[in-house]
Parts: C-alpha cells; structure tokens; sequence
C-alpha cells in the first residue's frame, strides 16, 4: 500500500524535528519553504522553494501531498481554507489557523468560550487605543499587534498613562489588542493532542521562564506547582482544544496570578517551543503524537519518563557561528544537544535546544543551571 505522504509549510526547527521522528516509520514528507537551505531541507523528501504565503507554492505542495499541516502560523491560510473546500486533508482545520492569526480575534474567543483569559479590548489604531484606555482602570498594559507577531515580536509593554500621554509611544500602526498586564508568578504551558475522532492526550504542565526577547529561556518538567494547579491546567487546556473542534496539536500557555487564577495567554496549533522536552523526557514527544494524529492512528501516551528541563540557544550576535562549549556539553550525562542547523545567527534567533533528563528532579534543576551557563555561541570565520 502507497504511505500517506505529509506536506509541511514551512521547513524550520519544528519541520526538521517532525521528520527526524517520522523517518522512523519511513513516512516521506514534503516541505515548502522559499529558504534553499532551511533546517528541514535536508531531510524533506521533497522541498519546493516557494513561499509559505503564495497560493500558487502551497498549491504545488498540496498537488504532491495526501495532507497537509504548518509549522508556523503566519501563511495563507484562505488557500488552505479552499484546499479543504475542495477535498484536501488539512490538520488542524485551517479556521483554526484563522482564528490564531489575530490576536484580537484569539482573545475573542476565548471570551466566547468560556475561557478563562486577561481584562483586554480590540482598537483598530493607536488613537482609539487611548481612547478606550481612558476609558478602563488598567494600569500597567501589554499592547499587541493583532497580527504579525511572532516569537516576542509585536508586544509593547506600556503603561496606561504613558498611552494616554502620547499614544505614539505605541511602536505599531495596525490593529491592536490591549490587555491589562498579568502580575504573574509562573507561566506555565500544557500541551494537547486531539486526533480525528475528537480523542484527546494532554501532557502534564510545564513551567517556562522567559528572557527579556521574549523567548522562552528556560522550561521544566514537572512544574512545581500543586496538585489542584495542575488538574485545572489541564482541565482548561482541554477546554480550549475541544472549543476549536479540530484534531491538531494545541500548546496552551498560561500565567499563573498570584491568586493562583488561571489565565490563557495565548494557544499554538502546532509543534511548540514549550514542548520539545518530550523527545527525550516523555515516551512520546509532540511529534509523534502530531504524526500519529495526521496518518489517522491511536494517540499515544503522554507519560513522562523522567523530570527534564530544556534550555533554549538563542543567537546574540550575526554571522556563522558554533556552540562555543560543545565539548563541555556533551560531557555531561543527561544532556541532549539538538542544533537547528541555521546557516547563520542574528540576535534572538533560535538555533538550537538542550534538554536535560534525570530521575530526580533537583539534579535536572542543577544540570540546567549548570547547561545554561554553555549554550554561548562563537562566530567563526567565513
């Protein structure tokens, strides 16, 4: 019988990482990405040099694929839309996608559903943004682009009065979601995976730590969190998979106020960040359950073999580069070493991960302080 052949758009980190786990049941998976020499490029069965927002590439792509799924939101999500008018697998169900797109519309519905999220309101320019403020009690704001943002791009942390004073101060010219700033003690991130029959595997909630970029410098799991935390996570996660009524992976990331309230910051529906853990530390990581749900089979187990922690390796500076103590790294146990295969760093560039497993949890907490000190990288000549 003929494989189900995948078609990603896209071919970055999150790509690359879902090959490397679908090799193992030969399944042949196609990319689109307009980079010749992006991170999945070799490793793609196939790779069109298009651009994820051309209708004509994705075209090309869905011609040669069984199905189709993303590895990054900001493509064109109407071709999808008609793609699956038409016929075409598409996971998730592009109206997803539709939603995420806009953070204005994202935090919508949640307010439709139920879910729990941030006092916020929708201005379709920075002038009406402080009109609105002058009309709340909002204090300290995070004002965000409603479209276009992207890991820690388009979000402007403010305050009110400085908005109200000079609305200018605002860095963007678009449409705008303003929130009321959540003083936070954790943030955490649980991930869900809903297969085609409306089966839901969730995994247990991580704690993530972020740098000033924006990106997540530092997650682990187990959270340090109580036992009641934990099950609402979950249980709201869970909630909001079921409210997008689509099979898909759905990374739910949440802050935690200190009156122990659950807020939903914002949802993915793909491969996260916040959960490449699972490839050592869990029996089956995101990208099994992503492959198992696109191929149409059983979910997998989301039960962790071991506490793991991941360090993310962010670029600070521009041009070809290595990990600077990659022998320090690998001569430390528990410790797995995954570079992205990016030709080039640029500041706040993601270019690699480190995960750290062991079975107990304060020696993962140490290794990670230990690793997070190692993941500096050099610029070597050209």
């Amino acid at each position: 019988m003929k494989p189900t052949t995948i078609g990603i758009i896209g071919g970055g980190q999150l790509g690359k990482m879902f090959i490397e786990n679908a090799s193992k049941l030969s399944v042949p998976i196609h990319i689109l990405d307009r980079d010749e020499h992006c991170p999945a490029s070799t490793l793609a069965k196939q790779h069109i040099v298009g651009s994820i927002t051309d209708a004509d590439d994705i075209q090309k792509l869905s011609d040669i694929s069984d199905v189709l799924t993303w590895e990054i939101e900001h493509i064109n999500v109407d071709k999808l839309i008609e793609l699956q008018a038409k016929g075409k697998i598409i996971l998730p169900n592009p109206l997803v996608l539709k939603t995420i797109q806009d953070k204005g519309i994202q935090k919508q519905f949640y307010q439709t559903n139920n879910i729990p999220t941030s006092p916020f309101f929708i201005a379709k320019n920075k002038e009406e943004a402080a009109a609105k403020l002058a009309q709340t009690t909002f204090n300290k704001i995070a004002v965000k682009s409603c479209t276009g943002g992207y890991d820690g791009k388009g979000v402007f942390i403010t305050t009110a009065a400085a908005v109200l004073e000079n609305p200018n101060c605002i860095p963007f010219d678009d449409a705008l979601m303003v929130e009321e700033f959540v003083i936070c003690k954790k943030e955490l991130a649980v991930l869900v995976a809903r297969d085609v029959d409306g089966n839901n595997a969730v995994y247990s909630a991580i704690e993530m730590e972020f740098a000033e970029s924006n990106l997540v410098s530092f997650l682990i799991s187990p959270a340090n969190i109580a036992a009641e935390i934990e099950q609402k996570a979950q249980q709201i996660a869970l909630q909001c998979a079921d409210a997008f009524n689509s099979a898909g992976l759905f990374a739910v990331e949440f802050f935690l106020t200190q009156e122990d309230d659950l807020y939903v910051n914002e949802i993915a529906p793909r491969p996260h960040n916040s959960a490449h853990h699972t490839i050592e530390g869990f029996y089956a990581s995101q990208y099994e359950q992503l492959l198992r749900i696109l191929l149409n089979k059983p979910l997998a187990t989301t039960a962790m073999q071991h506490p793991c922690a991941m360090v993310n390796i962010v670029g600070d500076k521009t041009g070809k580069y290595q990990l600077k103590y990659m022998k320090e790294l690998m001569q430390l146990d528990g410790v797995y070493i995954h570079l992205y295969g990016k030709e080039e760093s640029k500041p706040n560039r993601k270019l690699g991960h480190i995960t750290i497993v062991n079975a107990d949890r304060n020696e993962v907490v140490r290794l990670a302080e230990k690793v997070r000190t190692l993941t500096e990288i050099e610029l070597v000549e050209q």
